[in-house]
């Protein structure tokens, strides 16, 4: 597995893998590697002959008050965890060869899309993830990408960006992964205390409610996301919303949408937590 730093190496080895015709799959992170994380090394090595890994935990993406300084670096253990997905190569850059210019850094932004939901929460955020990942697409290249669905607002912003600026390959999304208890995987669940992490897999249960009054037909989308809300409140949770929305563009849905998404994003203890569910309708 090569373990790459800089831009010329890794555009040279990229260089090699197509001259011998192999394709490329790339698959964006921030460290602190799980079980989710090796989802998406799987599924792009199904999909693809070669498969480089990115670890960089991006400044531009965290809000003055949030965790960048404490996010968790766990570089050791995450280089030993890709060896053993059969990763075919690692780019670990520093920040200073992902934003050259201290600064005055470009900006790549998503409207609308970028300021809805966690948008609205975290203000910048998504302009400090499309940013980041163009300029991973520019030096890497690949001919797909694979992020997962948790974050699936994340997905639907990379997916437009890459739709309105042409760029020449294929975003994929990786299903969930989840613990035994149903809680989706992620590296601030570490955050949650003892007593937390009991009560933390009541935000997916509650998902999974609002999916089922949504094929029953019980109540209007409104009154679902209150009582979601409601439920969250009762259980310790500090939401920042629930919200159906389109499966096709995060826009509210329209008479005869069937394709829906259920979102939440809610705080408990120092973690603030993500999910969502999809759901078909008759």
């Amino acid at each position: 597995m090569d373990i790459l730093r800089s831009l010329r190496p890794t555009r040279a080895l990229v260089q090699a893998w197509r001259h011998a015709g192999q394709t490329v799959a790339l698959v964006p992170t921030m460290g602190n590697l799980h079980d989710g994380h090796v989802s998406l090394l799987r599924l792009a090595r199904q999909r693809a002959d070669r498969v480089m890994v990115s670890i960089f935990v991006n400044p531009t993406q965290f809000g003055p008050s949030e965790d960048f300084a404490s996010y968790p670096r766990t570089l050791a253990a995450d280089l030993r965890r890709l060896r053993a997905a059969r990763a075919d190569a690692v780019l670990v850059p520093g920040v200073a060869t992902m934003y050259p210019r201290a600064g005055g850094a470009t900006v790549v932004s998503v409207p609308g899309l970028s300021t809805d939901l966690c948008g609205a929460f975290r203000p910048g955020h998504f302009d400090g993830v499309t940013s980041v990942v163009l300029r991973l697409f520019n030096i890497v290249g690949p001919d797909m990408a694979v992020f997962g669905e948790k974050d699936y607002q994340q997905l639907t912003v990379i997916r437009r960006m890459c739709a309105d600026l042409h760029l020449p390959l294929q975003v994929l999304g990786a299903p969930t992964v989840r613990d035994a208890d149903g809680l989706a995987m992620s590296s601030r669940n570490q955050y949650l205390t003892p007593a937390e992490r009991t009560v933390a897999p009541r935000l997916y249960e509650t998902l999974l409610a609002c999916r089922q009054r949504l094929l029953a037909n019980e109540g209007d989308r409104r009154a679902i996301e209150r009582a979601a809300l409601a439920s969250l409140r009762r259980a310790g949770f500090r939401p920042d919303y629930v919200a159906i929305r389109s499966a096709a563009d995060l826009t509210l849905p329209q008479p005869g949408t069937r394709r829906l998404r259920v979102l939440a994003a809610a705080r408990l203890g120092r973690a603030r937590l993500i999910d969502n569910v999809s759901v078909r309708l008759p």
